[in-house]
């Protein structure tokens, strides 16, 4: 798969000097920004006539796309949630002499796109020429982190030429809005109430209703705008409110245009009522700020989340980039402040895959953000589980099965993926969800909500596969058939490994948490002694797919029975298979679309021996064409824990870069969030040989050829400790919190306020 690379290379700096617009929409995923309330795709805020793809989201807000499936199947999803185009607020176009400017057509010069990861600024400055007028202009656009409902724009100009000429700056707040991928060309919102005056606006709109019954949102806008541009009276338009500004510019002359909008939803306040005060008097106390403070605020807030975790790489432009990209891309799209959203697929950076909650998010997000941010952010990811139980019920009562089920795909519980054998079949993230709450329990050593909240959930999700399983007589053995493990090129299969295995370690697990839990908690719970020796039965007669003589798991019952030809045998021109090949053929191929058996070696890394890892991965990442954005990062962490160095870095530098350099050709249709804890994984998993355990922080480094060097640091247990790595050894450094023993290179070593050297 060939690499595409449209920007400069910069530590900090995701930038180009180069209008492209050939490949305008990579462009603009590559420079989104957000804060986890809402964000946006790095499109121009004036008209752009050539190809675009002009997207803003606010977190939680979203709409049922009808499922159409020519032959119904009971327990079918009704519907496909989407991430809907919200009201367009940062619509603003430049006029010289009444001509609007389009950067698609006019003649332009000194452009530059600049996302300064550090401060979370986007900027952008071009020179544009009409007839005689010159007229420089520089952009800088946030949402700030100190105030979530806050967008800040702000243009500086200047008259470059030798003539004067007219500049009018015409902004709007537009709920004339569409999605390309939903609903069929439909337009989402309704305003329910308007009005502007000369410097400022509002617009409340309402998503259209459903037949589905989801909930509507109310989504209120305004807009405060200051300049020494003179206001204009403006007409009224039926979906948008506008203010104009205008000046005589003579040569030489400079001009500032502020664009401040306060954006509120329904999510938030119980009527439209509410929610208009509130709006206004936010947008009221933001007119009063100086910009230099709202600045401040906002990059004070993105200091102290790089002061925590930073990865910083000697050596390597390239990789130090990338770490830091997939870190910012991460923080703007969930930094835990709600425990009502989740970490979609696409963030904030496009309308793929519906942008909902995955089991992406438990499986690789959660083991990054308990390293790089406060408990607190994590435990809500978990809570966002708890509060949607109520759904996880209606999933396996759709099946016809006890317990929850939870979804694939959702946004508010209820299953809303279309794909049969994904949607019904793909079971294993009911027990990657169980595997959350106790990776999180390991990881922090706090039991307060296992024993709590997630005593519940892992209940649940126990129940479902007891009644999921099934007896097969013949092998006195419990079997799971009609399956889609993590490797999706295989469907409907029996007894996947992983599935299989994740189902009997949840229920071994949620027996030893129903022995902790307090008497009353038991009395909610209401596990009945029968429930429990049936859960034992199962646990100690699970069919666990095995083949001896290859010394390997095996991923299920039909695998070896396939054509196993390596990846290495395939024509390079037939690569990626799901662009060049029919499905049915990839479902019959050995190919492995991402770590399946190694997924589960990868989450339980201790239970297995170097043997038995050694032979599962020498046997699967040959078969495996790495054609999931979540593929790379484990294969680099189990190459690294088997001393496969070169192939660690391989992947390594796979995951790291897959957007930057836009590995799939897919990066024009948003960036891939929830991989991105990949390249974070890679390193401290993978180079550093992070693990936690029996309470105890492991860590046992090695240093890629490439690099100089690499520090990251690690909040752990209350403390901030920083790992630094390169070619004299590694130095760990308590930053912050009470002194503790941590294990480096199988040595126990005291860390206080000085710095280790192993």
């Amino acid at each position: 798969m060939g690499m595409q690379r449209i920007f400069e290379i910069d530590p900090w700096e995701v930038v180009t000097h180069k209008l492209d617009k050939e490949n305008k929409r990579v462009q603009e995923s590559m420079t989104s920004i957000g804060n986890g309330y809402m964000g946006m795709r790095g499109f121009f805020e004036e008209s752009y006539s050539g190809d675009t793809l002009q997207g803003l989201y606010i977190g939680g807000v979203w709409f049922p796309d009808k499922t159409r499936v020519g032959w119904w199947k009971n327990g079918y999803p009704k519907y496909f949630g989407k991430a809907i185009n919200a009201v367009n607020f940062i619509k603003t176009n430049v006029l010289i002499n009444s001509e609007p400017i389009d950067l698609a057509s006019d003649s332009i010069s000194g452009f530059k796109l600049q996302l300064d990861m550090r401060r979370s600024i986007l900027s952008r400055e071009f020179i544009v020429e009409k007839g005689d007028a010159k007229l420089k202009v520089s952009i800088n656009r946030f949402v700030s982190a100190a105030q979530k409902e806050l967008f800040v724009d702000a243009y500086q100009f200047e008259n470059e030429g030798s003539t004067p000429f007219k500049l009018t700056v015409n902004t709007q707040i537009d709920a004339d809005v569409q999605n390309e991928d939903a609903n069929y060309g439909e337009r989402f919102w309704k305003v329910l109430d308007k009005s502007q005056s000369n410097t400022k606006g509002h617009v409340v709109a309402i998503t259209k209703e459903n037949q589905f019954g989801t909930p509507r949102f109310i989504v209120g806008n305004e807009m405060v705008n200051k300049t020494d541009l003179t206001a204009e009276k403006t007409d009224e338009l039926e979906l948008a409110v506008q203010n104009q500004f205008s000046k005589e510019l003579v040569p030489s002359d400079t001009a500032y245009f502020e664009k401040r909008v306060v954006v509120i939803t329904s999510r938030d306040y119980d009527d439209q009522a509410s929610l208009i005060k509130a709006m206004h008097e936010l947008a009221a106390k933001i007119a009063d700020e100086k910009l230099a403070d709202l600045q401040a605020a906002h990059t004070h807030v993105w200091a102290q989340r790089w002061k925590k975790s930073d990865v910083e790489i000697d050596g390597d432009a390239a990789a130090q980039q990338g770490i830091r990209f997939n870190l910012y891309q991460l923080f703007s799209t969930y930094y835990g402040e709600d425990d009502r959203l989740n970490i979609g697929p696409k963030g904030f950076t496009g309308e793929k895959y519906g942008g909902a909650t995955y089991w992406d998010t438990e499986a690789f997000a959660v083991p990054m953000y308990l390293g790089v941010t406060d408990s607190t952010v994590t435990r809500n990811l978990l809570m966002y589980r708890y509060k949607q139980l109520d759904g996880a019920y209606v999933n396996a009562k759709e099946q016809g099965l006890k317990g929850a089920l939870y979804p694939m795909v959702t946004f508010n519980g209820i299953e809303c993926h279309n794909e049969w054998e994904i949607t019904f079949e793909e079971i294993h993230r009911n027990g990657d969800i169980a595997f959350a709450i106790y990776n999180y329990t390991r990881y922090t050593g706090d039991k307060s909500y296992v024993l709590n909240e997630g005593s519940k959930v892992l209940t649940e999700i126990s129940r479902f596969w007891a009644d999921r399983v099934h007896y097969s007589q013949r092998k006195d053995q419990y079997m799971i058939h009609g399956v889609t493990g993590p490797d999706e090129y295989q469907n409907n299969i029996n007894n996947n490994w992983y599935t299989n295995y994740l189902a009997q370690w949840t229920l071994k697990y949620t027996l030893e948490i129903l022995d902790e839990v307090s008497s009353e908690q038991a009395v909610q719970l209401n596990v009945s002694n029968e429930e429990k020796k049936q859960w034992k039965e199962i646990i100690n007669k699970m069919y666990l797919p095995e083949d001896k003589k290859l010394g390997i798991f095996v991923q299920d019952d039909g695998f070896l029975d396939k054509d196993l030809k390596l990846v290495s045998e395939l024509p390079a021109d037939q690569l990626p298979i799901n662009q060049h090949w029919s499905w049915d053929k990839i479902l019959r191929s050995p190919y492995i679309k991402q770590g399946d058996v190694l997924q589960g070696i990868w989450d339980f890394i201790d239970e297995f021996t170097p043997e038995q890892k050694k032979a599962n991965f020498d046997f699967y990442e040959p078969l495996t064409v790495h054609e999931s954005s979540l593929s790379a990062s484990i294969h680099s962490i189990l190459a690294a824990d088997l001393h496969y160095e070169d192939k660690a870095v391989e992947m390594y530098e796979r995951t790291s870069r897959l957007d930057l350099d836009n590995y799939n050709n897919d990066t024009a249709d948003g960036l891939h969030i929830t991989s991105m804890t990949g390249s974070w994984l890679a390193i401290v998993q993978g180079f550093a040989g992070m693990r936690v355990r029996n309470n105890q922080l492991h860590f046992d480094p090695f240093l890629p050829k490439k690099w100089e060097g690499y520090r990251f640091r690690i909040n752990f247990r209350g403390r901030i400790i920083q790992v630094a790595v390169d070619h004299v050894g590694t130095r760990i450094t308590l930053v912050s919190g009470e002194p503790l023993t941590i294990d480096v290179k199988g040595q126990n070593v005291q860390l206080d306020s000085e710095t280790v050297t192993a």
